[in-house]
């Protein structure tokens, strides 16, 4: 006996292709969504890595901050420290002051020059007395600037015509005075610049044998 199948094959195996169809497009979209959350996971892992990263340099940079607001008071500390050393020694250089005022008066006061009075203010000396000349004047304002290891800047105040004395015995001179600048001894003592202790140590090296 023969048998014969009546069923539409073509219609069989369009239906066999599209469920096909219908898988790959299935396991298709399990796959992609598959990828997007592994890429979704490796990107969020990224971020939660670098936002640690974020914090940890944010973290560092406040403990820098403290650390850097502590040099600072430890610098301001350090300076007051210094000026406070460095008034001690002024006060201890100032108590020979009157001593070097006087030695160096004594040295540089031309003659024809007679000094009456002296007051000092801080580094500052007014000085005042009669000249029997400009010229005198003009010679003791030159040794103060020149001449003198501890006196400077010289200035003349005030100079005047006036009688020295009563009757025959009156004289003109020349009331003078003048401001003079003294010295400490940590203002004698040049500060050593890079330049000349390069200098220095050249001509050391170039005296070896």
């Amino acid at each position: 006996m023969i048998r014969i199948n009546l069923l539409p094959h073509r219609e069989e195996k369009r239906k066999q292709r599209k469920a096909a169809f219908l898988q790959l497009l299935a396991l298709s979209a399990i796959a992609g969504f598959a990828i997007v959350l592994g890429i979704g996971g490796v990107i969020a892992a990224q971020i939660a890595n670098q936002t640690q990263r974020n914090e940890f340099i944010k973290a560092e940079n406040a403990k820098l901050d403290t650390q850097i607001k502590e040099i600072l008071t430890l610098k301001q500390e350090i300076e007051a420290l210094k000026a406070r050393q460095q008034a001690v020694e002024d006060l201890q250089s100032d108590r020979n002051q009157p001593v070097y005022l006087m030695d160096e008066l004594v040295k540089q006061v031309p003659e024809g020059i007679y000094l009456r009075g002296f007051k000092q203010d801080n580094q500052r000396v007014a000085i005042s007395g009669y000249a029997h000349s400009n010229e005198r004047v003009s010679e003791l304002l030159r040794n103060l600037g020149n001449n003198s290891p501890w006196l400077e800047r010289p200035d003349l105040i005030e100079i005047r015509l006036t009688n020295l004395g009563q009757g025959k015995d009156a004289k003109k001179v020349y009331d003078f005075t003048v401001n003079v600048g003294i010295k400490r001894p940590r203002d004698k003592e040049p500060a050593a610049a890079p330049g000349n202790v390069r200098n220095v140590s050249a001509n050391a090296a170039s005296k070896k044998p």
